[in-house]
């Protein structure tokens, strides 16, 4: 290859990972604003703390049962067909938001999501090898770092607008009901806005796909599509730890963000009005995250990768029980730093899994994206707890999965699960 056919090689390649990059920042943004919409239909239909968790159980139930499906469509459809295809299906889950609200059903809005969270399930499926394989293979830390920061940026964004249109002051009053004087209808009209807006954004970005197709799929040409089954990856005891670990962060984060809205409204904590608590949700527990990712990335060019996780597990811990041991600011504060120790977890937990599991890298992703399930799960048990209890309860157990964390990653330095034989991890890159 020339000089000049190689330059052009590696433009196309730029130009379909910054093409790709937009999908990191898209699911990012649309997966956030379930925060504020578990705020809002609380209010809306009057859900105790366990019924307005279905809205995560509904959205991280698709990653268990769409992953195996995704991989399928991947290997028969290839890349830009397979995240048209998703992007075409999140539209149609925003069609559905729009129905729910005339019909003013909450099951509906249950379903909406399950489709919305089953066509990001096939876009990350897509989407991860793609950004790291775009470019020089040298430089695919730094893609997935800088994809996974724009990921970040999407989240942060989601949660402030998504809160500034479905939580308007105008409608919702203290302890989150709707005002006396506001129908149902216009509350229900706020979230129409909002999925409106998704709607529009990810049309643009299908059409954005499209016109870049030729390049995305002439630059993953050499990406091999591994049909391997994650339920091989049950063999290797390290790989089913890892998901364990997974399950519990997804499960802890999620759990503490969906309840955040509401706990920061509490009059004994901070007595915010909705919309102003959902933006110190986003710029302090997603903002947090954000800013934690490039620390983090530093932190690991020097530190252990086992290290660093047991250290932020155990303070995301800490924090955790502060936030139902405490009250007051003091319990907010201790809830919202949570996010900055958050940010580390799932590429540390990722990496320490593939080092130590001697299954195959494709069938340990797989059972790793299962796991996300922990954010369906985790969240309504907490919800459960809560409303037997008080709010505050919800963080008992992120708690114990942070400790649960801390252990994976003391046990990914020191010891060897049985069975497995494999090599101590090196280390973090």
């Amino acid at each position: 290859m020339t000089a000049k056919e190689s330059g052009k090689t590696a433009a196309g390649a730029g130009a379909a990972f910054a093409v790709v990059t937009c999908l990191f920042f898209a699911w990012g943004f649309i997966t956030s604003n379930t925060d504020p919409l578990i705020a809002a239909m609380r209010g809306i239909y009057t859900l105790n703390v366990a019924e307005g968790m279905l809205t995560q159980f509904a959205f991280f139930l698709a990653y268990f049962v769409v992953s195996l499906p995704a991989a399928a469509l991947l290997a028969r459809l290839g890349h830009s067909r397979t995240i048209i295809t998703a992007l075409i299906v999140m539209i149609g889950a925003c069609g559905l938001m729009l129905i729910a609200s005339h019909m003013e059903a909450y099951t509906m809005v249950l379903v909406a999501l399950f489709v919305m969270a089953g066509g990001i399930t096939v876009l990350q499926v897509a989407a991860n090898p793609l950004a790291a394989s775009l470019g020089a293979p040298e430089r695919s830390h730094f893609r997935l770092t800088l994809a996974q920061a724009f990921n970040s940026l999407g989240v942060v964004l989601g949660v402030n607008i998504g809160s500034k249109l479905m939580l308007r002051s105008d409608v919702f009053g203290q302890g989150g009901h709707i005002l006396p004087h506001v129908p149902r209808s216009t509350a229900l009209g706020a979230i129409d806005h909002a999925f409106v807006l998704i709607a529009v954004a990810v049309a643009a970005l299908a059409l954005l796909i499209y016109a870049f197709r030729h390049r995305i799929n002439t630059s993953a040409a050499d990406i091999g599509i591994q049909g391997a089954s994650p339920l091989k990856a049950l063999r290797s005891g390290w790989a089913v730890f890892g998901a364990v670990a997974i399950f519990l962060y997804v499960g802890a984060e999620v759990t503490i963000a969906s309840v955040m809205i509401n706990f920061l409204n509490r009059t004994d904590v901070l007595g915010l009005a909705l919309d102003a608590a959902g933006g110190v949700l986003a710029f302090y527990y997603w903002g947090g995250a954000f800013v934690g990712r490039f620390v983090g990335s530093v932190l690991l060019t020097r530190v252990r990768a086992s290290y660093l996780l047991t250290g932020a597990a155990t303070v995301a811990a800490c924090l955790s029980a502060a936030a139902f041991l405490l009250h007051g600011p003091a319990a907010a504060y201790a809830a919202l730093g949570v996010g900055f120790f958050n940010s580390i977890m799932f590429p540390t937990i990722f990496s320490i899994t593939m080092e130590r599991s001697k299954a195959s890298s494709a069938s340990v992703s797989g059972l790793l994206c299962m796991a996300i399930v922990g954010g369906a799960l985790l969240p309504l048990w907490s919800g459960h707890i809560a409303d037997r209890t008080s709010i505050g309860m919800t963080f008992v157990l992120p708690a114990i999965a942070y400790v649960g964390i801390a252990l994976f990653a003391a046990l990914g330095k020191r010891s060897r699960l049985a069975g497995d034989g494999e090599a101590a991890p090196s280390m973090a890159h």
